[in-house]
């Protein structure tokens, strides 16, 4: 964890000390859960103002604090233009102290998976910061970087971004040796305005990279050209289940017997392993072939990747089947959605043995576009197989409509509870599923026979 004191801090951000000089041990940027101390940074934002919040630091016992407006008399501060930047700036400078692989992860799906499999992977020889939960934009992965310590021998930093350039900017701040760009999809598209905007956006990950790094690329995505081109001279591995893939997968199984497991022999250039992972979808599978080349990449041995993925850790909300009323199964996929998962949750819905339910709520960020694509979703559930198509909010409803006979809109998650309940039995499998702004875990809350598993995450 980041130490130091505030003059070295000051030093660091060319900024102006005002008060004594202190020892801070680690840093806080929301004084809720500020701990005696850290250092406190007054960030400003839309609906907030760290700087109205000095006191409450003071009176946590905060080091200091680092200010871009008034100081307080209770707390010596360090005075910079811009505390957001300075943030940026002091997690820089504290990661440039560790010389050890760091993995960088983005995509517009799949990213938190493919993290926590790298982590599970990389933690069976050494020991590994990884971000926690999805802290990973410009406040998140400075904290997560303040978390390195003497101990770590490699790391893994999510990267998320809704505009262009900002990978680029958490690249120049987490330096990362390996990077992986999972996949590009129809994901922020108000912020991006196209699919080959978001490709580009998620490539810049390479461009961090040093001449010497490594980009793990899905040769199975069609912008898969564009990444290596944006990979330039750097070494390149590649990832997926079509040709050219130097992690591939063959003799692919999945079981669903009251939790998922996909067995499946992993092909790569250390050698050939079978590998089990416990999660549902052959999406999943993609993943765990981005995570082995990342994990490879930074050292990890081919046992290591088939132990470390059998022991991935299930992230909440993310493909997880659970018992629901009436002895129904519910695919709890609520953690996020864009048209690409979207297609994907379907996909393994419609695998599985009895009725296929699906209960969607809004995608969002989808732009000028975001009718047409809620539509498609719709016309995809239908071709798939998907019996019934329930819709909560007014883009939802835009996929019931094109779904046709069987599908139905609610106005909200209460009403479509009420109507669902008693209709379940345990022929159904229901997937749930919407962005995170949907809320959709109230529905799988409201349905489930018994609580729904967690998650572990965090430092390993």
């Amino acid at each position: 964890m980041i130490t130091g004191n505030l003059s070295g801090v000051a030093t660091t951000l060319r900024g102006e000390l005002v008060g004594e000089d202190r020892a801070f041990l680690g840093v806080s940027t929301d004084t809720r859960t500020l701990e005696s101390g850290q250092l406190f940074f007054a960030l400003i934002g839309p609906r907030f103002d760290g700087h109205r919040f000095l006191g409450a630091a003071a009176g946590r016992a905060a080091a200091g604090a680092v200010v871009s407006r008034e100081c307080s008399d209770a707390l010596p501060c360090i005075r910079v233009p811009d505390t957001l930047r300075g943030l940026g700036e002091l997690a820089t400078d504290w990661r440039g102290r560790f010389d050890i692989p760091v993995v960088g992860v983005t995509g517009s799906a799949g990213k938190t998976t493919v993290k926590e499999m790298t982590a599970a992977i990389l933690a069976e020889s050494r020991a590994t910061l990884v971000t926690r939960g999805n802290l990973n934009n410009e406040i998140g992965v400075p904290l997560t970087l303040f978390g390195l310590a003497a101990r770590h021998r490699a790391a893994v930093i999510e990267m998320g971004a809704n505009h262009a350039g900002e990978i680029a900017r958490l690249g120049a701040m987490a330096k990362p040796s390996i990077g992986v760009v999972t996949l590009a999809g129809a994901a922020h598209l108000a912020g991006f305005g196209s699919v080959e905007g978001v490709a580009r956006a998620k490539g810049e990950l390479f461009t961090a990279l040093p001449e010497d790094g490594i980009a793990i690329i899905n040769v199975d995505d069609c912008y898969a050209g564009l990444w290596r081109r944006m990979a330039g001279s750097r070494r390149v591995l590649g990832f997926g289940l079509g040709p050219g893939a130097d992690y591939s997968a063959r003799d692919l199984r999945m079981e669903v017997k009251g939790a998922a497991q996909i067995e499946f022999r992993l092909v790569c250039p250390l050698g050939e392993a079978p590998v089990s992972i416990p999660v549902a979808g052959r999406h999943n599978v993609v993943n765990a072939l981005a995570a082995a080349a990342a994990a490879a990449a930074a050292g990890a041995s081919l046992s290591d990747i088939a132990i470390g993925l059998a022991k991935t850790p299930t992230v909440q909300g993310r493909m997880q089947l659970t018992r629901g009323v009436a002895g129904s199964r519910i695919i709890d996929d609520t953690y996020n959605a864009n048209p690409g998962s979207m297609r994907a949750a379907l996909d393994f819905l419609s695998g599985l043995e009895g009725l296929a339910w699906a209960v969607i709520g809004d995608m969002g960020e989808l732009g000028d576009q975001a009718a047409r694509m809620h539509a498609e979703i719709g016309e995809y559930a239908r071709s798939v197989g998907v019996e019934k198509l329930f819709g909560v909010g007014e883009l939802a409803g835009e996929a019931v409509a094109r779904f046709g006979p069987g599908g139905k809109t609610y106005p909200d998650v209460d009403s479509l509870v009420r109507d669902l309940r008693p209709m379940l039995h345990a022929d159904v499998n229901l997937l749930v599923k919407g962005s995170r702004s949907a809320g959709m875990e109230r529905v799988v809350a409201a349905l489930a026979d018994a609580p729904t598993p967690g998650a572990v995450e965090g430092t390993r």
